[in-house]
């Protein structure tokens, strides 16, 4: 396996619990590889597509919220559905940014001059669909390539939440 950040080869150097909480409220542990680059000396973590980084809940119980914010069965409080739609909200521009960023570093794919008076009237999940579809798991594939070059921004704690 490739090192996201350099190329290089990664090693299994251990692995750690972590802990996430299903849209029904049941707590569950996985066992999460760490793993070290033999080039830069980077350590990354093995996520699953079910998990964002530095979040307690799966990545489906942030997508029923964002998406249907007055329709959905997420057993969390309202103040966190809250702060995750203002959470979403404050780091959707930073993230299309990143991804734009990714695809010309990378040269993934020729990019089309884009009109910018039809890409600011659009909502954050329109653009993002744009890019990533609707369907489930829209934020999983949104989240790993940002992740994968380490642009991923670890967010306040709830409690330092303003």
């Amino acid at each position: 396996m490739p090192c996201p950040c350099c190329g290089g080869e990664l090693k299994v150097i251990g692995s750690r619990l972590r802990k996430y909480i299903k849209d029904s409220g049941t707590c569950v542990s996985l066992r999460i590889r760490r793993l070290c680059c033999g080039t830069c000396s980077k350590v990354h973590h093995e996520l699953p597509d079910l998990l964002i980084p530095y979040k307690r809940y799966e990545s489906r119980c942030f997508e029923k919220v964002v998406s249907q914010p007055h329709k959905n069965d997420v057993a969390a409080d309202n103040s966190t559905l809250y702060r995750w739609n203002r959470w979403f909200l404050e780091y959707i521009d930073y993230w299309l940014a990143c991804l734009h960023s990714i695809v010309l570093r990378f040269q993934q794919i020729n990019l089309a001059p884009v009109d910018p008076s039809s890409v600011e009237s659009l909502t954050a999940l329109e653009k993002i669909g744009r890019l990533f579809g609707d369907a489930p798991g829209w934020l999983a594939r949104m989240a790993r390539p940002i992740v994968n070059v380490h642009l991923w921004v670890q967010t306040r704690s709830a409690f330092l939440s303003g």
